[in-house]
């Protein structure tokens, strides 16, 4: 049995970050693959006339994708 050692996570939940198509607020993360991967939500546009039907866009990104605002 051998240990996988991965480094601590550079973004928090609730932090926003940028990254290539925009920026939001990481909503959770995971380790994969030796790295960590994070669920991020988009910023909010302008509310449309029909108004909001359900969430906004979700993204899941690499570490190495991500910027800190």
């Amino acid at each position: 049995m051998t240990a996988t050692l991965i480094k601590v996570p550079s973004f928090r939940n609730t932090q926003r970050v940028k990254f290539v198509g925009g920026e939001g607020i990481v909503r959770s993360f995971k380790p994969e693959s030796g790295s960590w991967t994070y669920l991020v939500e988009m910023a909010l546009g302008q509310k449309p006339d029909f108004g909001r039907v359900g969430a906004e866009t979700m993204v899941i990104l690499n570490e190495a994708d991500l910027r800190a605002v």
